[in-house]
């Protein structure tokens, strides 16, 4: 049972059904039959279904894999903050990742697997849906909706162990000959997505990558260069809801919470600044507030505004919190 008090728990439980599944598992210990009932209601409610009935009969979004189909014209389908200068969270990668990490239940999506595998390419030299293309992040986002969907994305899973660089996690720009260092984005990506999908086909292949991957951000303490001990970057304390595709300590701290899970393992010792990083961001009443969020297409809105409270974010780091403090509470 989390500390929070009474109001901030009533304000997360006023929420969309895929935030608020969560907020009844992870915070206030509901029974499973309660928090799977709201669950169940992502397919035909707010966020979810929403999503969901944007869906194309070829089995895409926007007609796209990772962008929309530049020759249609998506006028008049309920697209928010749209910006042409921005990366669009619409096309079928991104719509499959958010409905996934909602909660939905891969069931709502029958048929999907199939019809991507006939339908869809990427961009990228119009490789098949289900194989990946050379970038990690994508690849990593395909390897888990590929699990989640049931599809057979065995091939594309021995991508990860083949592409890690020396220094033990992945860059989106080594495939192009633009770096050999790991970037803390992409591995953290990696990690992430590799957990999702070895949670979902138990395949333990792709264990020694995925610890290397994780090994290589706590070297760091999740948040410094290993040359120099700088903090890395300003995205390290940048949270934002959703992430997308950024990395920041929240994020990988709530990774890491899974991990222990998974691995029946207790939290590393090198995450204690990272923790009290995301522990100085907490508000008084209990809430994180949501960072510059990114701009681009949408089919629902579900940041908050930069400034103001999150729930997106007040869940995940009361969360992580949480179980920090629980696994410390005896040392």
């Amino acid at each position: 049972m989390t500390s929070l008090a009474k109001d901030t728990i009533d304000w997360l439980r006023d929420s969309d059904p895929s935030l608020r599944w969560q907020v009844e598992r992870d915070l206030i210990g509901e029974p499973e039959q309660v928090w799977q009932a709201t669950r169940a209601r992502i397919a035909t409610e707010g966020y979810g279904a929403a999503v969901l009935a944007r869906q194309d009969p070829d089995g895409q979004w926007a007609g796209g894999a990772y962008f929309p189909a530049r020759d249609r014209d998506l006028t008049g389908l309920g697209i928010i903050e749209r910006d042409p200068d921005a990366q669009p969270w619409i096309a079928t990668t991104w719509a499959l990742k958010d409905l996934r990490e909602f909660g939905l239940d891969s069931s709502a999506l029958t048929g999907t697997a199939e019809k991507l595998a006939t339908n869809s390419q990427w961009e990228y030299d119009d490789l098949p849906y289900w194989g990946g293309e050379i970038d990690v992040c994508i690849n990593a986002f395909t390897l888990a909706t590929g699990a989640w969907l049931g599809a057979d994305v065995s091939a594309l899973a021995g991508w990860f162990p083949a592409h890690r660089l020396a220094d033990g996690g992945w860059n989106c720009e080594a495939e192009e000959g633009r770096s050999e260092r790991s970037s803390f984005h992409s591995t953290l990506n990696a990690v992430v997505e590799i957990l999702a999908y070895q949670r979902i086909t138990g395949d333990a292949r792709l264990d020694d990558a995925r610890r290397g991957g994780e090994e290589y951000l706590l070297e760091r303490g999740l948040m410094r260069r290993l040359s120099t001990g700088e903090r890395v970057g300003p995205f390290v304390t940048d949270f934002i809801s959703p992430n997308r595709w950024q990395y920041s300590a929240l994020a990988a701290l709530d990774h890491f919470r899974q991990v222990t899970l998974h691995d029946g393992t207790r939290p590393d010792p090198r995450m204690a600044e990272a923790v009290e990083v995301v522990r100085a961001a907490r508000q008084r009443d209990g809430t994180w507030l949501q960072g510059e969020a990114h701009g681009g297409a949408v089919w629902v809105s579900v940041n908050g505004l930069p400034g103001h409270p999150s729930k997106g974010l007040t869940l995940i780091g009361t969360r992580v919190l949480d179980w920090w403090d629980a696994a410390h509470s005896c040392d």
